[in-house]
């Protein structure tokens, strides 16, 4: 029997299974505090970014992943008559990232890195409130002994894969040297950085010369929930075509937007205070 427990987010009390040496969770919980409830996640599994997203972590995580299987599902996804469930995920692509749960705690579980992107769907302040309680109790489960878990890894890593699957998919020609596809990389991570740090990391380096490492691992919890948020959206412009000029305007706004919502909200500055 997997490991059960619990977190209070905004007010909704949120299951936790750990299932092998994975935290899931559930996304049941985390809709019953909003207007539509289950349907929530219907809607969210229905678009064409959350099964890129899904297909992505997969691919990362699941050496068993059916990615031809996934490929039909990926060229359904956003019609009006398409459908996913936990259900039809695992069993058609053998996926492990969404579990579908009975009982008196049933419901659809999802591993905690694709239950934080659902967050930053639902709304980015209940994203930062989930990120900041499961912090709390992975701190509480370290002080018994317990594994260390870095928020940041958890934070960054996956929506990095969906915006590099995206720069080799569009950006990058089929003939092209490392060093120039390095480049690519490099530049599309400073359109980020740029968007929401306003500098590059050159420019970082420059003006830190006593710290280590980068910028990002110097930044805030509420920067790399919107970080997350941009590496998704950036993903998307590029699909769309749009030039760098025409995304680093866009996503600027939309980091200012963010930031400026989580760090004034009032129930936020109260939550800052007792960390």
């Amino acid at each position: 029997m997997p490991n059960k427990t619990s977190i209070i987010v905004q007010g909704t009390e949120v299951h936790i299974v750990s299932i092998g040496n994975s935290d899931f969770i559930s996304l049941t919980d985390m809709v019953s505090g909003f207007d539509g409830g289950s349907s929530l996640i219907d809607a969210w599994l229905r678009t064409k970014s959350t099964v890129d997203f899904l297909g992505v972590w997969e691919r990362i995580n699941n050496p068993s992943f059916n990615s031809v299987e996934f490929d039909r599902i990926r060229m359904e996804a956003g019609s009006n008559s398409f459908r996913l469930s936990g259900k039809k995920w695992t069993k058609n692509v053998s996926g492990i990232g969404l579990v579908a749960k009975a009982g008196r705690y049933g419901g659809t579980f999802a591993h905690k890195d694709i239950a934080f992107e659902f967050g930053s769907w639902l709304s980015p302040e209940f994203k930062l409130y989930l990120i900041k309680e499961f912090q709390r109790l992975k701190e509480q489960e370290i002080s018994y002994g317990n594994l260390e878990w870095d928020i940041r890894r958890s934070l960054t890593k996956i929506n990095y894969h969906i915006q590099t699957d995206a720069i080799k998919e569009y950006l990058i020609p089929a003939l092209i040297s490392k060093q120039q596809k390095s480049y690519i990389y490099a530049t599309e991570a400073d359109l980020l950085n740029t968007a929401l740090f306003g500098q590059t990391a050159k420019e970082w380096r420059a003006q830190n010369k006593d710290k280590k490492g980068n910028m990002r691992e110097y930044a805030t919890v509420e920067q790399l929930v919107v970080l997350a948020s941009l590496e998704s959206q950036n993903a998307l412009l590029i699909e769309q075509g749009k030039n760098q000029t025409e995304r680093v305007l866009t996503l600027n706004k939309l980091a200012r937007n963010q930031i400026k919502s989580l760090i004034n909200h009032p129930s936020i500055k109260k939550l800052n205070l007792k960390n």
